[in-house]
């Protein structure tokens, strides 16, 4: 009889501890938590550049907003990834024109001047193939509701470059990459990791 007790003593223990397993195994920890949003911010806020292979025209800016970051790209038409689309992005006081001069508002805590070597034409035809104006929003972009961007605003083209004014909230992390004829430009939600 004490066996069968023992037994069954056992036997209970051996279960409770297997459910108590197998209920943890699809729940999620703190630690899990916190890992599953972690991002990367590493990045820096100092000036990022590369040299253009080609002048091929820009065909659109666009915008996007991500857990970590919002986003910034632009299209270059007929580009590819051999084609090496130059570009010159780093923080500024306040934004100049290209060309005048003259300054440009731009609401937000920093401004980050971005400048790629797209044209806003076609170099061969001088045809408009983006149709941004000076010190105008980016055509077709909104950007209500972002965490980090705050105004976009259109520089010029000039010298066959397309300079654009990024108002962010502040001076945040900032990643600049090119996939296959597109620039993009990632800003930080915020320079802690852990989110």
């Amino acid at each position: 009889m004490r066996r069968w007790g023992t037994a069954l003593a056992a036997m209970a223990l051996a279960g409770g501890a297997l459910a108590a397993t197998a209920g943890t195994a699809g729940a999620v920890t703190p630690t899990a938590a916190k890992a599953a949003t972690t991002c990367e911010t590493g990045w820096g806020s100092g000036e990022k550049t590369a040299q253009p292979a080609g002048h091929a025209p820009l065909g659109n800016i666009r915008t996007g907003r991500h857990a970590c970051y919002d986003r910034i790209v632009f299209d270059v038409k007929g580009a590819t990834a051999a084609d090496r689309v130059g570009y010159r992005v780093g923080y500024v006081n306040t934004l100049h024109q290209d060309g005048s001069g003259e300054e440009i508002p731009v609401r937000g805590g920093a401004i980050l001047e971005i400048h790629v070597s797209a044209p806003s034409y076609d170099p061969g035809s001088g045809a408009e193939s983006y149709p941004g104006r000076a010190r105008k929003p980016l055509p077709g972009v909104d950007i209500s509701g972002y965490q980090t961007f705050r105004d976009t605003r259109f520089g010029a083209s000039f010298e066959g470059e397309t300079q654009v004014g990024l108002g962010v909230r502040a001076r945040l992390p900032f990643r600049v990459f090119q996939a296959d004829g597109h620039v993009v430009v990632d800003v930080a939600h915020s320079w802690n990791a852990a989110r």
